[in-house]
């Protein structure tokens, strides 16, 4: 496939995300490896998400607008994957943040391994950029098999090369619910391994009214996504659904 060599395609779908999309922007601006571009999907926001960015993009042209209606983080984030131009495919939400550090870092990490898909450890901040758990610290690789039982790449940490194996799109008929698990399943299963860098090089944002907050109302569509998308029998669908259950409980208690 046809892509720019060192080139960073970092995807963000916004979905009136007024409130925190500058400090997003902002920790992208900020990154010590400058050979990105960030392409901001508009998911049909009411608010000014979209003015702010487009102000953005004016000053920094690599910061692109793309505006759509309505269609959900996934259909969003494949809309940027589609426009992506890197050599890299980068995730990153519109509440969420990265360390200056971090695209430098994961790249030489990258290349270290001799690897095509990185991700690292993460802090969890509040809805006031402050520090409100302790940082969840990865695993240090992943296989496949691995991936099967639960999801150890955070999202807005995974990096993979897409130069070999093309680029990898989202499930829309998930609808936004565990989509960026199976996104990041396919990744692991093209790429064979995946490594994780046990430095904390990103902030996720825990808010109040979070999907991965609200672990109990989530416990069906676990199980269904390890029955009916992975095809698990019941028995290992429910083991695994226990297990996602109770690593959910530890992160968040901590």
């Amino acid at each position: 496939m046809n892509c720019t060599n060192g080139l960073v395609s970092v995807i963000t779908p916004c979905y009136n995300g007024s409130r925190f999309i500058s400090e997003t922007i902002d920790s992208v601006l900020s990154q010590t490896y400058s050979n990105w571009e960030m392409i901001i999907v508009d998911d049909g926001s009411t608010d000014n998400s979209a003015e702010i960015v487009d102000s953005y993009s004016k000053k920094d042209g690599r910061i692109r607008l793309i505006r759509q209606a309505n269609g959900g983080s996934s259909k969003a984030r494949n809309h940027g994957i589609k426009e992506a131009q890197g050599q890299y495919i980068a995730l990153l939400d519109s509440d969420d943040l990265w360390k200056p550090e971090f695209l430098s870092e994961q790249i030489d990490f990258m290349k270290g391994k001799n690897t095509r898909c990185v991700y690292s450890s993460y802090e969890r901040i509040d809805e006031d950029s402050k520090e409100c758990l302790s940082p969840l610290i990865c695993k240090r690789s992943v296989c496949y098999k691995d991936m099967l039982v639960r999801n150890y790449i955070g999202c807005l940490t995974g990096l993979y090369d897409c130069s070999v194996s093309g680029k990898i799109f989202l499930h829309e008929e998930l609808k936004s619910l565990r989509d960026d698990y199976a996104y990041w399943l396919d990744v692991v299963k093209a790429c064979g391994v995946a490594y994780g860098n046990q430095k904390v090089l990103a902030s996720y944002r825990v808010l109040q009214n979070s999907t991965t907050g609200k672990k109990k109302k989530l416990i069906k569509t676990q199980y269904d996504f390890y029955r009916r998308y992975l095809k698990l029998n019941p028995i290992v669908s429910l083991f695994h659904t226990i297990q996602w259950g109770f690593a959910g409980l530890i992160h968040f208690s901590k």
